[in-house]
């Protein structure tokens, strides 16, 4: 009888999950509380008080396993492994694969043995370190393959010899209901942050946008801006919202002298001066007479460009280095120099030539009993000014800022509280996006921001770092994409791994911008991602590695391709990446057979591939599905449990659209695949029904494609006859929708 229920139990010095052994030589001092019927809290208990304990949990060995792990203070990445000693210092989450014998419960407890091999059935369980009151959670593994949890609080004063509710565990059939059910378990017991499902998300996600970070860096300047615009819109592709990122506030170097040049790292103690914008965005000599205001700006590009949403960058704590203690405009929010403090677990994997800054020159830290009044007074002022929200950066260096403040997870809360309560009170929608925000303080004080980066920055000067990119986003969307919607960032569309990453993006399930310089975008690019009113064909989820990928290194393993998945509302889409023979994970050595790979890699992608495609396949489903290869312009007739082979050189990429066939009067087998002319073709495909015709409701203007094993004698298009061509080899069916801006959608009718 297989067991599929029961609680994680430790037995027999052994922590069992569904009857069967994940961790051996488990210490007596570790103990395990149920919190439902399949899961339950590991806590543990220390002869000492203090601020932080490293607790062994057991040893973890001869298992497949994906971890997510901070790897610099800012950002995680993920790690497979097999055994303790694989997983890193900081693991925010574990996840492993897990095999259930039939008619067994478990050798090492019951020492029992059978000649004949048991059915396998894999299943997963997720191990989550958590927050537990003033206490944050990690996981780390050691050279005895011994599974530990660091249990911290940042502050030295907060002290305790117990951790009740430290880490998570659970299990499921499904790893992604599994993280989702998780989410909302923990969600509901801790009362700290919310599920996806329970937010507001902003409106701006549904449209294409432009960043001024590598477009200008801080030289950003109101002609700067509306040089940018202007070549958009030459280009016949505007964007709708506008992130004005750092370089229009008030800030002062105080470690810089006249006359002398910069000291290296002191630029990331460069602090606040006052809430409102810089000289170059005021009437002045470096605003060339082009703004007289930064309310002048906004209303001047919103009115002739067409913007819908514009953003301001700030930091968490103001700046890079908080906020300058001496300024008159700032004094009444009692700001004090602090020195950040990092964890053992952050200095023990990569340090940060920003933390290693401020550590030397302290950060003004604004009094947390003041930070509501600090994000009210700046956001209403710059609400006032026409801007729609906030990116707010540079989030996790509150964690090394708890002492004398109760802690990290005490102070990132308090400043979270605010920050959700001043964008509310301040912006119509819950316009926010978090950054360098990967730490679980942050992630699991999530109350209302509903996105967030999910990776480090696009960095389109490091060759090396562009498949790493499409590699962290996917895999950090499995945890980020149940709290917050996973922003993978901006990119450049004229650059040589445009199509690798705008690939991406359109099946990503997050926003869609670049940061390109003005004159320098790519409009072939980036037709392939915005429809002609500006908005973009949005998945329905984050993007995440496909089941069969998620315990692979798609990045260094020379074999692996990476696939990416995600639904529309009536189609699913799978993106197939090759990552490999470009660039190293961080604290990985490669082996020299991977390391500079060009050989292409082949792989199989079929319907199976896209999670809960049942759900929106609908009863008269084929079990069959049209897969639409939108590189090579191929169509496959695909059964639901087979694949067909994909192969791909180095920085490759293809996207299949995956339409479940529908029987329509009894002789035709029919599936829309969408506008095959944009990557994420099925995202145009808003309704299809079939009765006396069939009928489909669809998004944007351009090609439109759908399977059909026989030739229609009609097709109508908003009730006018429209041409169209059909191929008997493959039933690929095609037709023109016509830009049409006093119309929302087509109306499209296909007749036989």
């Amino acid at each position: 009888m297989t067991i599929t229920a029961a609680a994680p139990v430790i037995k027999n010095g052994c922590l069992m999950v569904r009857g069967n052994v994940v961790l051996t030589q488990v210490p007596d001092n570790v103990f395990i509380s149920p919190s439902g019927s399949k899961s339950a809290f590991i806590g543990a208990d220390s002869t000492n008080s203090d601020s932080r304990h490293v607790f062994n949990l057991g040893v973890l060995e001869n298992c497949k396993f994906m971890c997510l792990f901070v790897a610099k203070i800012w950002w995680m990445i993920p790690r497979v492994g097999k055994s303790g000693s694989d997983i890193p210092l900081e693991t925010q989450m574990l996840l492993i694969e897990a095999e259930e014998e039939e008619n067994s419960v478990s050798d090492l407890v019951n020492e029992e043995t059978s000649d004949e091999k048991s059915n396998v059935n894999k299943f997963y369980v997720l191990v989550l370190p958590v927050l537990d009151g003033a206490f944050r959670t990690t996981l780390q593994g050691n050279e005895s393959n011994e599974l530990q949890f660091c249990y911290e609080s940042g502050d030295p004063q907060v002290q305790t010899c117990q951790a009740l509710e430290g880490v998570f565990v659970n299990s499921g059939d499904n790893p992604f209901d599994l993280l989702k059910d998780s989410i909302k378990i923990l969600a509901k017991h801790k009362g700290t942050f919310s599920h996806l499902e329970n937010k507001k998300t902003p409106a701006h996600l549904d449209w294409f946008g432009w960043c001024t970070w590598d477009a200008f860096y801080t030289d950003v300047t109101p002609t700067g801006i509306k040089q940018g615009l202007q070549s958009f819109k030459e280009g016949g592709i505007s964007p709708k919202f506008l992130i004005i990122d750092d370089g229009w506030q008030s800030t002062v170097n105080e470690f810089r002298k006249e006359g002398q040049p910069l000291i290296e790292g002191t630029q990331f103690a460069t602090r606040l001066a006052d809430i409102k914008e810089n000289s170059k965005f005021k009437v002045s000599e470096e605003s060339n007479g082009s703004c007289s205001n930064l309310k002048d700006l906004i209303h001047d590009i919103k009115q002739n460009y067409g913007l819908k949403y514009v953003y301001m960058w700030h930091a968490l704590a103001g700046y890079w280095g908080g906020v300058l203690t001496s300024s008159e405009n700032l004094k009444k929010y009692n700001p004090k120099l602090e020195y950040p403090v990092q964890s053992p677990g952050k200095i023990g994997n990569i340090r940060d030539i920003a933390m290693d800054s401020l550590e030397k020159y302290g950060v003004g830290l604004i009094d947390p009993t003041k930070i509501r009044n600090f994000y009210n007074d700046m956001h209403s002022y710059l609400a006032d000014c026409g801007v729609d929200g906030v990116k707010v950066d540079v989030q996790n260096l509150l964690e090394t800022l708890g002492a004398g403040y109760g802690g990290r997870v005490s102070i990132t809360k308090q400043y979270h509280e605010a920050l959700d309560e001043s964008i509310e009170k301040n912006f119509v929608d819950n316009n926010l996006i978090c950054c360098m925000s990967h730490n679980s303080d942050s992630i699991f004080t999530s109350k209302k921001s509903a996105t967030a980066r999910a990776s480090e920055d696009f960095m389109p000067n490091e060759p090396s770092l562009q498949t790493l990119h499409i590699a962290s986003v996917s895999f950090n969307s499995l945890l980020l994409g149940e709290v917050v919607v996973p922003d993978w960032d901006m990119f450049h569309s004229n650059h040589a791994t445009a199509e690798f990453h705008g690939a991406a993006r359109a099946l990503g399930g997050g926003p869609v911008y670049v940061s390109d310089k003005p004159g320098k975008q790519d409009f072939e690019i980036l037709k392939k991602l915005v429809l002609a009113d500006g908005s973009i064909l949005r998945a329905r989820y984050a993007g995440r590695p496909t089941r069969d990928c998620l315990f692979i290194d798609p990045v260094m393993d020379g074999k692996s391709l990476l696939k990416i998945w995600n639904l529309n509302k009536l189609t699913g889409v799978v993106g197939v990446f090759n990552c490999q023979g470009t660039g190293t994970w961080p604290m990985k050595q490669a082996q020299e057979s991977t390391q500079k790979s060009n050989i292409p890699l082949s792989g199989g992608v079929g319907p199976t591939d896209v999670e809960y495609l049942d759900e929106i396949a609908g009863e008269t489903w084929t079990e069959e599905c049209a897969l639409y290869a939108f590189n090579t312009g191929s169509l496959f007739r695909v059964p639901k449990n087979k694949t067909i082979e994909v192969s791909l050189g180095v920085l490759e990429c293809e996207i299949f659209t995956v339409s479940p066939i529908k029987i329509f009067k009894e002789d035709v087998r029919f599936a829309p695949i969408g506008l095959i002319k944009l990557y994420n073709s099925g995202g145009a495909v808003e309704d299809c029904t079939y009765e006396n015709v069939i009928k489909i409701k669809a998004r944007g203007c351009g090609i439109f494609g759908a399977y059909s094993s026989e030739k229609p004698s009609c097709c109508k298009v908003d009730n006018k006859e429209e041409d169209f061509t059909y191929s008997c080899e493959d039933g690929l069916l095609t037709f023109n929708l016509r830009n049409d801006e006093s119309r929302s959608f087509s109306e499209i009718e296909i007749m036989y």
